[in-house]
C-alpha cells in the first residue's frame, strides 16, 4: 500500500539533514515534524486518522456522555468563578470537535444561564481539522471562535484552559543512559542514504539534564545500560505559554500517563512511546510517516511543577472513571439499568450504551486515564470549594 505523506516527509527529513551541520536533528524536531509539519504532517495534512475510521478512538467518539458530563464539571467551575461573562473555555486540539459540540448542546439545554456566557475558542492546528469543526459546531456558530495562543495574549482570558488527549502528542526528546552518562538519542540518514536510523550523542541542551534533576531521577541508582525514555521540554513549553495567557481560571488537562515516580521507574527500560497506525500501536516510529501517531505517555509530576513555576495552583488530580462518576456517569447507568424494554431494537441500543458508558470508565483502558486541574489567581474562598469531578479518590 503507497503512503504518499511518507515519501514527502522523507524528503524534508533528508533537506533538513543535510542542512544541519551535525547532519542529526533531535528526536523531537523529528516527531514536530512528521506530526505536524505543514505540508504532510499526521495532524496537518489530513482529517481521517481519529475515530473508528482512523487510527485511534477517544473518549468523546464512544458517546455524547464524556462531553456532557464534562460540561457539569464547568458549570460548577464558572459558578465557583463568580459567574464570570464572558467565561471563556479555550479547547486546545479539538479533533473533529465531537467533545465540544456535545458539552455546547448540554450547556445550551441544560445551564443556560452559564451558556448565554460562554466564549468558545479552539486552538487547532490542523486545517483539515478546523473545517471539519465548523461544520460540526455550525449550530454554535455566535459562540465559537478559532484562534491561537498569541491572539489570545492580548485577552484577559477568564475562564478555563482545557484538553483532552493533547499533551501526549506534543514532541519529546529521547535519552539513554551509557557508560558514558546520559546521552540523546538523535535521528540521521541511515548508510544507504534512503532511510533513517538512530545515533547516540551529547544531550542537545542543558534542559534536559536539569528536566530530569528536577524529578529527582538519579541514573546512577539502578538504571541499567541501555535504559532510554523520554523528557518533555515542549509540555514545560506549552504549559508555560497557557499560563501566561489565563488572567484567571483553571486548566483542565485529560491523558493517559505516569507520575515521575512511575514514569521513570529504573523497570521502565523503553520508555512509553508508541506508534498507531489502523487501531494497531507499535513502537517503531519510522514506519508510515506521516500516515500514524506518535505519542508518549505523559509525566504528570512534571506538569504540576511546571504549572506552579507558572502560577497556576494543582487543585485535583485523579482517573478518568472516578471523575466521570463523581459527575453523574453512575447514575445514568443506574437509569439504564430501569430502562424496560421489550422490542429488540430499544434492547440491543440499551446495551451498547451501556457498553459505551462502561469504556469510559475501563481501568484497563480509558478509565485510567488522569485528569488534573489546576487553577490561577482565585480567591481564598475560590479555593476552599470543593470539586465535583474530584470528591472521588483514584483507584491505588
Amino acid at each position: 500500500m503507497p503512503h504518499p505523506r511518507h515519501s514527502i516527509l522523507l524528503a524534508h527529513l533528508k533537506d533538513r539533514l543535510h542542512q544541519s551541520p551535525q547532519q542529526r536533528l533531535t528526536f523531537a524536531e523529528f516527531m514536530e515534524l512528521v506530526l505536524y509539519g505543514p505540508e504532510a504532517g499526521y495532524y496537518t495534512a489530513q482529517s481521517a486518522g481519529v475515530g473508528p475510521q482512523g487510527d485511534f478512538v477517544t473518549s468523546p467518539h464512544l458517546c455524547r456522555d464524556f462531553g456532557e458530563l464534562l460540561a457539569v464539571q464547568l458549570v460548577e467551575l464558572w459558578h465557583h468563578l463568580g459567574q464570570p461573562d464572558p467565561f471563556t473555555l479555550v479547547e486546545m486540539g479539538a479533533g473533529q470537535g465531537i467533545m465540544a459540540a456535545d458539552g455546547l448542546a448540554y450547556l445550551e439545554t441544560e445551564a443556560a444561564d452559564c451558556f448565554q456566557t460562554v466564549d468558545y475558542r479552539i486552538i487547532e492546528a490542523s486545517p483539515a481539522l478546523r473545517q471539519i469543526q465548523r461544520h460540526r459546531l455550525e449550530p454554535w456558530a455566535d459562540r465559537v471562535r478559532w484562534c491561537d495562543l498569541a491572539e489570545l495574549a492580548a485577552e484577559s482570558v477568564t475562564g478555563c484552559f482545557l484538553s483532552n488527549e493533547l499533551v501526549d502528542a506534543l514532541p519529546v526528546h529521547q535519552v539513554i543512559w551509557t557508560e558514558a552518562g546520559l546521552q540523546e538519542i538523535y535521528v540521521t540518514l541511515a548508510a544507504e542514504g534512503d532511510g533513517l536510523r538512530e545515533v547516540i550523542g551529547p544531550l542537545s541542551t542543558p534542559r534536559l539534564a536539569a528536566y530530569f534533576d528536577d524529578l529527582g531521577v538519579n541514573w546512577a541508582a539502578g538504571y541499567p545500560v541501555g535504559y532510554r525514555t523520554e523528557a518533555h521540554l515542549a509540555t514545560l513549553d506549552w504549559m508555560a505559554a497557557v499560563a501566561r495567557v489565563l488572567h484567571r481560571g483553571y486548566l483542565l488537562t485529560i491523558d493517559y500517563g505516569y507520575p515521575a515516580d512511575r514514569y521513570y521507574h529504573p523497570h521502565r527500560t523503553q520508555g512509553t512511546l508508541q506508534c498507531y497506525y489502523q487501531h494497531c500501536h507499535h513502537n517503531d516510529p519510522y514506519r508510515y510517516l506521516g500516515h500514524q501517531d506518535i505519542t508518549a505517555h505523559v509525566n504528570f509530576t512534571a506538569l504540576e511543577r511546571q504549572g506552579e513555576r507558572c502560577g497556576l495552583m494543582p487543585l485535583g488530580l485523579t482517573q478518568q472513571a472516578m471523575f466521570l462518576m463523581a459527575l453523574g456517569l453512575g447514575d445514568r447507568l443506574a437509569a439504564l439499568a430501569q430502562v424496560d424494554a421489550t422490542d429488540a431494537a430499544t434492547v440491543n441500543q440499551t446495551l451498547q450504551r451501556r457498553d459505551q458508558l462502561h469504556q469510559l470508565m475501563n481501568p484497563l483502558g480509558l478509565g485510567n486515564f488522569w485528569v488534573l486541574l489546576q487553577g490561577k489567581h482565585l480567591s481564598s474562598s475560590e479555593l476552599a470549594q470543593p470539586l465535583r469531578g474530584f470528591t472521588i479518590p483514584p483507584l491505588a
